[in-house]
């Protein structure tokens, strides 16, 4: 069985990697693509789609804005399992942040060259919203395109879905991105930050392995 997966924002496959599933799972990662100038949500979640061979039964994994992609995707290409790792179910969830980069549309204000991954300034936020004690943080996120990591903020924070029933959620019971006490999740980490894949992927590949059979 094929497992898609999609990885968090500004992050590629590596934040995964070190999950292991069941012998019978076929791992195909989603690479990120860099957003057209003004394009439209819909439009762009279209074109993320376009990987996944829906004529035949498949699984949805997706870590953070990845987990909010993925839930799309399974509008269009229904999955037989779907699960998300430090993600939200719908917008109900948001953090006080994201809510307030909604209301306020401060996102769409800042210049774009103030999202290039590059900068002390952008590295130093990304680290202390993600884990402040890892020093490896750069090494997972390496998607830097400057209107890529402005555009996805903004969708993230503007995203409106209602909760998807049979959508698995796993979080960290330390994650600042997504804090657990806006969610209900299935499945809790224990003392672990948003980037529970990567320093937890024992824990979590155990809970995967009962779910992707």
């Amino acid at each position: 069985m094929k497992l898609y997966t999609i990885s968090g924002l500004g992050a590629d496959e590596k934040v995964l990697e070190k999950l292991t599933f069941n012998p019978n799972i076929e791992v195909v990662h989603i690479p990120w693509l860099i957003p057209n100038l003004n394009e439209d949500f819909y439009e762009y979640i279209l074109r993320m789609s376009e990987s996944i061979d829906d004529s035949e039964e498949f699984y949805l994994l997706g870590y953070s804005f990845g987990g909010i992609i993925v839930q799309e995707i399974h509008k269009l290409k229904p999955a037989k399992k779907i699960v998300i790792l430090g993600s939200i179910r719908c917008d109900a969830e948001k953090s006080r942040l994201i809510k307030a980069g909604q209301k306020t549309n401060a996102i769409k204000y800042i210049p774009t060259r103030v999202f290039n991954g590059n900068t002390t300034l952008f590295y130093s936020f990304f680290r202390k919203l993600f884990d402040p004690k890892n020093p490896r943080l750069n090494q997972y996120f390496r998607v830097k395109d400057p209107y890529y990591l402005k555009w996805s903020m903004d969708k993230v924070a503007h995203w409106k879905f209602d909760k998807i029933p049979d959508v698995i959620q796993i979080l960290a019971d330390k994650d600042i991105v997504f804090p657990i006490k806006n969610s209900q999740p299935d499945f809790v980490i224990k003392n672990a930050t948003h980037l529970f894949p990567a320093t937890k992927p024992k824990e979590v590949s155990e809970i995967l392995k009962t779910i992707f059979v």
